[in-house]
């Protein structure tokens, strides 16, 4: 889980994008068709979207402030955080991830209040993380609230590209309905709100981080292959970056946010939003039949009693 030190009215032009056919693991797969989401909300200059929140000199900004990249060194890891934090919204990011053997090492984009709320707090995340072999990262998943940090619920999947070699899109939809992970636009997660405790539902507004660290005591088969700097630095980039969503104004009396009601004008709180497609549902269906390889809701180890969204 990512760790606080080391971790939207606009009008919407919704585009299908071409089936293509890739590679992971040397298994080929055929994507499915998907309504690009990242297609329908404004990038930010990361340089004045975020500041440095630590290893500030293994950060640097490219591009007129429209990349950045983050290293991890043997001395320090690298993190961003937003200026602003956000009531719901979708957060999107182009990352291409470090090339070559980096077990242990952990890139994650998420969003958090841990500095808020040290003791209760909430978080979304998407975790990558680094493996024992040449380009054969992993996506980890995990969503939580009221700091339930031990009975987070981890998913994780195999990618269908290999990461290192360009930039591809990971995004969160987070609102009051659901909370949905997407890969290049494809969902691969949804946690619907109402089906779960409403303790285990992030609720509390939340900032958006942008990391990468060591992750050596659990990241890579549990710990078995630590970080080994030999390979260092490793260095990451981040990309058209998209927060969209409700900032939450600590000073105001009264919420801004419409999170009553579903409304037309509100792209990611309003009623296109609410649900997946069901263009979206078949390609999530894929996703989570061909490349998911760990979920919470088969770990009887961890839950004795299956969790109320797992069934």
């Amino acid at each position: 889980m990512a760790l606080l030190q080391q971790k939207l009215s606009f009008s919407c032009l919704l585009i299908l994008c071409l089936a293509t056919v890739v590679s992971s693991h040397s298994r080929p797969y055929t994507t499915p068709s998907v309504t690009r989401l990242t297609d329908s909300f404004p990038r930010v200059q990361v340089d004045s979207a975020f500041s440095k929140t630590f290893g500030a000199k293994n950060i640097q900004f490219l591009s007129n402030g429209s990349t950045a990249t983050l290293a991890l060194d043997k001395i320090t890891g690298s993190g961003l955080v937003s200026q602003s934090r956000y009531s719901y919204g979708f957060f999107s990011a182009a990352i291409k991830l470090p090339s070559g053997l980096s077990p242990g090492v952990v890139v994650a984009f998420y969003l958090s209040n841990a500095d808020k709320f040290p003791h209760n707090h909430d978080e979304i995340d998407i975790e990558l993380l680094g493996h024992d072999k040449r380009n054969d990262w992993v996506i980890q998943t995990n969503i939580y609230a009221n700091g339930s940090v031990s009975t987070g619920r981890e998913e994780k999947f195999y990618f269908w590209f290999d990461p290192t070699q360009q930039y591809h899109y990971y995004s969160i939809l987070w609102n009051s309905y659901h909370t949905v992970f997407l890969v290049d636009n494809i969902p691969v997660r949804e946690f619907i709100h109402s089906n779960t405790y409403p303790s285990i539902y992030p609720s509390k507004p939340m900032s958006v981080y942008a990391t990468i660290w060591d992750g050596s005591q659990w990241a890579t088969h549990g710990g078995k292959y630590p970080v080994n700097y030999k390979y260092a630095p490793f260095v990451v980039s981040f990309a058209q970056i998209e927060l969209s969503g409700c900032i939450s104004d600590p000073t105001a009396a009264v919420s801004s946010c419409s999170k009553a009601s579903p409304s037309g004008l509100d792209p990611v709180n309003g009623s296109e939003f609410t649900k997946l497609s069901q263009q979206q549902i078949a390609a999530m269906d894929w996703a989570r039949r061909k490349l998911m390889f760990y979920s919470y809701c088969n770990d009887r180890s961890r839950f004795k009693v299956m969790p109320p969204e797992c069934h």
